[in-house]
């Protein structure tokens, strides 16, 4: 990751402010997109001198980088530990799998947003971007953990293969990206029946729905 890891390392103040640069990268990227965003205008959030991110990041590349890695290495280290769990019974069943892909992105969704964080808006742009940079960043950060699921799929329903497990990670992250965001939708067009601020709630009903395709594509010619 190059600048991306060159985390300070002389004291608690400077450690609050490289933080508070990614604080403030994050909601600045989520607001005004990659070309929008200004280290200008992140430093002023920050409030930390300009020179302190090129010292850091040195590139607002760099910057973006670190930023979004935070995030990813904190979901998908739990979504790994959640998976060891599930797979180390001897015969692994796929609602605690599902759950185990969807548990930590939702939850880190919702602190981030309550936190005033954008980190959800900036990975639903990433997961559906053809930029080199993007795409690189998904094949560093995601495709470890997405090979990881595909093959548990396989071991699960075996029935699936490996063409319809791509799939069925693909179409479940698709439902994952947009409950992640939480915009309130599923609650305004339900009239309040469906909340997306109620975790547990919702991701009883996503693991009903994403468990009933995966099995419908692995039994589809039954």
């Amino acid at each position: 990751m190059g600048a991306a890891e060159k985390r300070p390392r002389e004291d608690g103040v400077e450690d609050s402010r490289y933080a508070a640069i990614l604080n403030a990268a994050e909601i600045v990227f989520a607001n005004e997109g990659f070309k929008g965003a200004s280290l200008r205008e992140i430093a002023r959030r920050a409030e930390v001198a300009q020179a302190l991110i090129h010292y850091h990041f040195e590139t607002k590349e760099k910057l973006f980088e670190a930023m979004a890695a935070r995030q990813a290495v904190a979901i998908n280290d739990a979504r790994g530990r959640m998976l060891d769990k599930v797979l180390a019974f001897a015969d692994p069943q796929l609602e605690p799998l599902v759950e185990a892909l969807f548990r930590p992105t939702i939850e880190k969704g919702q602190d981030i947003a309550m936190q005033g964080g954008g980190f959800s808006r900036i990975l639903v742009s990433i997961a559906n971007s053809t930029d080199p940079r993007d795409r690189a960043y998904t094949e560093r950060y995601y495709d470890p953990i997405a090979r990881r699921f595909i093959a548990a799929l396989e071991r699960i329903e075996p029935q699936l293969g490996r063409k319809d497990a791509v799939w069925a990670y693909m179409f479940s992250i698709g439902v994952g990206m947009m409950m992640m965001a939480q915009t309130g939708r599923s609650t305004r067009l339900s009239d309040g029946q469906c909340d997306d601020s109620q975790i547990e709630d919702m991701l009883a009903e996503i693991i009903t729905y994403v468990c009933g395709g995966i099995r419908a594509l692995a039994h589809k010619e039954d």
